[in-house]
């Protein structure tokens, strides 16, 4: 099997060259590597070169989560499309084996695999990443849950619904909802594990959450999330990290982060929810370009992991 990777950046010179490095000391070596690129100013555009990727160039006032993968998945020659963002990398090098292995099962139209932040990530993110992403692969899931950081589709059901470019965010919820409509399936794989990187302030958190709940307010018109919402929510997390930080001993160096996460979390969330007006030119820049529970370790697997420069 081989596949095309579709990476989206912008102004990602810190993270990207790890990416490929990563990429390029995977056990699948028949790979096209697709940089859609939304107009860097620094060195993007050049790593991507000197690993020998293809560059698609989107104009940043056009640039869309969704459009940008419309955009790169075009190009793709390849019939399985893996999207993996700028930021991430991944632990070992069958990566994309896993990835893409559910694919000989012709009813899955979806994979995606699991995230973990770097050590020095906030510790309510670590929180939600071992929430969201277990330790154990679920080949039939039932849910329309995925994330485009590190996931994989086919191109062929692509060419039948492309990514909504509408949305400011949750693209890869609304084409796997479509996908299940249509009987198709979602295979969620742990061994397809990525490191995520994330080291957002405040106002990024809160920007995120909220640019989320108003794409899910758009997939899902008849959810809602009220103050009573915010406040149990948020209380509750609080609480669970404070609890499980306590446990590991991480509590006191972690104690900050998690009220101020928690809340802009939530605070984005409920924004969201009751935002009712059109994509300003003024959003779409705060949107896209801002400024800038927990179980035991997952299992050891029988493969070394890969080794970069400066470990």
């Amino acid at each position: 099997m081989n596949c095309s990777i579709i990476i989206r950046a912008y102004n990602e010179e810190k993270h990207l060259g790890r990416l490929l490095e990563g990429i390029r000391q995977q056990t699948l070596k028949d790979v096209e590597v697709i940089l859609v690129d939304s107009g860097s100013s620094d060195s993007t555009v050049s790593i991507a070169e000197s690993f020998g990727a293809h560059v698609v160039n989107i104009r940043p006032e056009e640039f869309t989560f969704g459009r940008s993968l419309n955009y790169g998945i075009k190009e793709a020659k390849r019939e399985f499309i893996v999207i993996a963002s700028a930021h991430v990398y991944p632990v070992y090098p069958d990566w994309l084996e896993a990835l893409i292995r559910p694919f000989q099962d012709d009813s899955i139209g979806l994979t995606y695999g699991k995230q973990r932040g770097p050590e020095f990530a906030k510790y309510a993110e670590q929180q939600i990443f071992h929430q969201w992403y277990p330790d154990a692969s679920k080949s039939k899931q039932e849910t329309s849950f995925c994330n485009n950081a590190n996931a994989a589709i086919r191109k062929s059901l692509w060419e039948q619904n492309q990514y909504d470019e509408t949305l400011t965010g949750l693209e890869d919820l609304a084409w796997a909802k479509w996908a299940k409509e249509q009987g198709h399936t979602i295979a969620y794989m742990a061994e397809a594990e990525i490191v995520h990187v994330h080291n957002e302030t405040a106002h990024s958190v809160f920007n995120r959450y909220r640019r989320e709940a108003m794409a899910f307010k758009k997939i899902y018109p008849e959810s809602h999330f009220n103050v009573y919402d915010f406040l149990r929510l948020t209380t509750t997390n609080i609480l669970s990290d404070l609890w499980h930080a306590a446990r590991e001993r991480k509590l006191w160096k972690n104690i900050a982060s998690i009220f101020w996460f928690r809340f802009m979390q939530f605070h984005g969330t409920r924004m969201g929810h009751r935002e009712t007006s059109l994509i300003t030119p003024q959003l779409r820049e705060t949107f896209y370009y801002a400024r800038e529970r927990r179980p035991k370790d997952g299992a050891k697997r029988d493969i070394e992991p890969i080794k970069y420069n400066g470990e």
